[in-house]
């Protein structure tokens, strides 16, 4: 009997121990058929994988955060694959000290249509006070390299926030217009020919979804988003700059991006189809097509099928068509 219960009280403790603790993750694999229009270009066959785990605690109104990378891995067919190395990416708390929300840590910023983000320590604080959200971010490196000073509030409908910085600002503005959603994001810069913006519409019309983005940047900066337009993220965040460590499309200084995408349902599966104008530096200009058809399956994975055609006015031999299978799980 004293064996039993101290098998309960001991089930019974490391229940409570374990209770707010929380391990969830992701994994997914694609096998990428690329076929070159060039004759001095080789096809290839690629074949990835790229994993995360997510750790959460919590004690209270106080939440730890730990994202594990680097689970992924590379082979081309006929050569050798290559191998992440795993590694803590984020490890972060959130609180609150009264009424003031903490962020502390080293997170990523995430990103946005117009620039990269940028993982590195940080400490955010933020609050609402009579109808303005209030921030204040400082950090290593990147957007939050100096001190930032953030307000936001709703006017006539708008939602509105205004970040200053070291270096430029940081404008946001979105609404909704007669079932049309209105979305902005500007980037003063004080570097002479650096300023960034984005506008972006959004609506849905006999079930189909319509979006159409534009993402402009002047003479002396590049677009550098993540997002449905594309990835142009780039490892070393300089522009002009081939860049082996992404495999985003390499945009020239002054290069615009517009984008438009239509979105519905057919028997189950997320039909999507995206076209997607990079232009505005003579003899550079790129074009893609993109249909991306992901169904659920019965199994728990979700499968993803993505077919693009790329055509590149610099550099004819990158013109392509592309099929990407992927298989993805979250647990």
């Amino acid at each position: 009997m004293k064996k039993l219960i101290a098998a309960a009280v001991a089930t019974s403790v490391s229940a409570i121990a374990l209770a707010d603790v929380s391990i969830t993750g992701q994994l997914k694999t694609n096998f990428t058929h690329t076929d070159y229009q060039s004759s001095t270009a080789n096809d290839s066959d690629t074949f990835t994988s790229e994993g995360d785990l997510y750790i959460k605690g919590k004690n209270g109104d106080t939440t730890v955060v730990m994202n594990i990378g680097g689970l992924d891995s590379t082979a081309t067919q006929g050569a050798a694959g290559g191998d992440g190395s795993i590694a803590i990416e984020d490890a972060y708390l959130t609180t609150k000290i009264g009424d003031v929300n903490v962020k502390m840590g080293n997170y990523d910023n995430g990103n946005n249509e117009l620039r990269a983000s940028d993982r590195n320590s940080r400490a955010s604080l933020s609050t609402s006070l009579g109808g303005f959200s209030l921030g204040y971010l400082n950090g290593n490196g990147g957007d939050s390299q100096n001190d930032e000073v953030t307000i936001g509030t709703e006017l006539g409908g708008v939602a509105v926030s205004y970040t200053a910085k070291d270096g430029g600002e940081t404008i946001k503005a979105s609404t909704s217009l007669g079932g049309v959603n209105v979305k902005y994001l500007g980037l003063p810069s004080d570097t002479a020919n650096s300023d960034r913006s984005y506008i972006e519409l959004a609506t849905e019309l006999s079930g189909v979804g319509i979006k159409v983005g534009k993402a402009e940047a002047e003479t002396a900066t590049c677009i550098q988003g993540d997002t449905w337009m594309g990835d142009f993220e780039r490892g070393t965040n300089v522009c002009d700059t081939n860049d082996s460590s992404t495999d985003a499309y390499k945009l020239s200084k002054g290069q615009d991006v517009t984008g438009v995408e239509l979105s519905t349902s057919v028997s189950g599966n997320k039909v999507v189809f995206r076209n997607v104008n990079i232009d505005d530096v003579a003899g550079e200009d790129t074009s893609f097509n993109k249909v991306i058809v992901t169904r659920p399956l019965a199994s728990g994975a979700t499968l993803e099928v993505t077919y693009t055609d790329l055509a590149d006015d610099g550099q004819t031999a990158t013109d392509s068509e592309t099929l990407d299978i992927e298989l993805a799980v979250k647990f």
